[in-house]
């Protein structure tokens, strides 16, 4: 059995481990799958680069309220999808390149043995075993699949196929009203598929601001044939004609079904109780504020860990980690508070803090600034009529929660996450500064400007 002097689990946010500060150190790397993680494979980046592509395909389909008629000839799904793997791809096999250049790969499953001993079940076969003075858990999460469709015999993708598929689907059944189901939800139904969404929650994005849950829905609802309130009981068919017998009566045929039901850390794979390495029920590894598990010499990030499954948050632990191993005698601990997160769909949602149900569910004081893109200049230019910019703040003004929707939602609520950061009041970041005109940030000041 071989041993290392660190042993890295997963290499999306893991990959960023190991630099100068490690040099001279035995690191051997594990990946399951491809170098890059979800996030560069099967998430953050395909998803995006295809939902700009449906949003370029939406533009030309609704620019006719402008006074512009378009068409759209052809949608090409193979070029499509060429173009964003042919970019993504070699990304991932010089990350492995690099990797096995300067130390040890092995690609294939890890799990504990013992205490810092892991074994590898290696994708072309066989296994190899070793131990390591240190080990990172890195290996992320996967898509959950409920029973009913996985014990239904019919065949159905999940985000971490969909992507790659060979054609485009006339009919496409969504399973999920979260911010996966969002984003492919719009990427196929802008490229012109037939899109059905259901969720069993009574909102899309459910567990966002309420305000925000309700006009996503709605406007999706304008897009798509959308089903809340309901579950799925039964799933039959094959390939081509699927059905999802509803338990409202209803049902639900398409060609293809994707899962995006939610994800689950891939911890319950690793054997951890060998490692001496806890969890949390949800099957998360317990972690304190520095990174590091139950087990003496075994730290963990990201999805496998965190209760924000989110590539920057994954991000920012690795860099936390990362210090923490090159610097034993000078911790630090992990920020987790005012993460922000967006949804990459039509409408787009920028989201940072408390929500108003929240605030009231832990009977915090709190005041509410609102404002429709509708009422500033950019918003009629766009004819957004649905757009909004809510910030939720303390009685006396520091902003306890910011939640956008509609175009540029995701960059307009950075503004306002930089303030939470820095304890800026809501007046106090109205006033400080010039405020572009006719830009669509005065949404945001407006906003601050209405807080009562």
């Amino acid at each position: 059995m071989t041993h290392h002097d660190l042993a890295v689990v997963g290499t999306g946010s893991g990959n960023t481990i190991v630099d100068e500060r490690f040099t001279g150190l035995d690191v051997v790397h594990v990946e399951a799958t491809r170098f890059g993680g979800t996030c560069l494979n099967v998430g953050c980046i395909p998803t995006k680069m295809l939902a700009h592509t449906a949003d370029l395909a939406r533009s030309a389909r609704t620019a006719a309220r402008f006074g512009v008629d378009a068409t759209i000839d052809r949608v090409r799904w193979r070029d499509i999808v060429d173009r964003v793997y042919g970019r993504l791809d070699p990304i991932g096999d010089r990350g492995r390149e690099k990797r096995a250049a300067h130390g040890t790969v092995h690609i294939g499953h890890a799990r504990f043995t013992g205490p810092r001993a892991l074994t590898v079940d290696l994708a072309d076969g066989g296994t190899t075993a070793f131990t390591a003075d240190r080990v990172v858990l890195a290996t992320g999460g996967r898509p959950t699949v409920p029973p009913v469709v996985a014990d239904s015999g019919v065949p159905f993708d999940t985000s971490d196929t969909i992507m790659r598929i060979e054609e485009l689907p006339r009919r496409l059944a969504v399973l999920g009203g979260g911010y996966i189901a969002a984003e492919l939800a719009h990427v196929f139904g802008g490229l012109g598929c037939e899109v059905t969404i259901v969720e069993v929650a009574d909102t899309l994005l459910a567990g966002m601001d309420e305000t925000v849950a309700q006009r996503f829905t709605g406007a999706v609802r304008e897009r798509f044939d959308v089903r809340t309130g309901v579950a799925v009981q039964r799933v039959t068919g094959g390939a081509g004609e699927i059905r999802l017998l509803l338990d409202d009566g209803t049902q639900v045929r398409a060609d293809r079904l994707l899962v995006a039901a939610g994800r689950t850390p891939n911890g319950d794979r690793m054997d951890l109780p060998a490692g001496d390495v806890a969890t949390h029920d949800d099957g998360r590894v317990r972690v304190d504020r520095y990174g590091r598990t139950t087990a003496e010499g075994v730290w963990a990030l990201g999805d496998i860990s965190t209760a924000h499954p989110l590539k920057h948050v994954a991000n920012h632990e690795a860099r936390v980690v990362a210090h923490n191993l090159a610097h034993p005698d000078d911790l630090r601990a992990v920020d987790h508070e005012r993460v922000p997160a967006a949804v990459f769909a039509n409408p787009q949602v920028g989201t940072v803090g408390l929500t108003a149900q929240q605030c009231r569910a832990d009977g915090l004081a709190h005041r509410t600034g609102f404002h429709e893109y509708s009422e500033v200049a950019y918003g009629w230019a766009m004819e957004e009529r649905r757009g909004f910019c809510k910030v939720i703040t303390a009685p006396d003004g520091r902003l306890l929660g910011a939640h956008v929707l509609g175009p540029q939602a995701s960059v307009l609520v950075q503004q306002l996450v930089q303030a939470m950061a820095l304890g800026v009041t809501a007046q106090r970041l109205a006033d400080v500064q010039y405020w572009i005109h006719p830009a669509l940030s005065e949404v945001v000041e407006n906003a601050l400007r209405d807080v009562q």
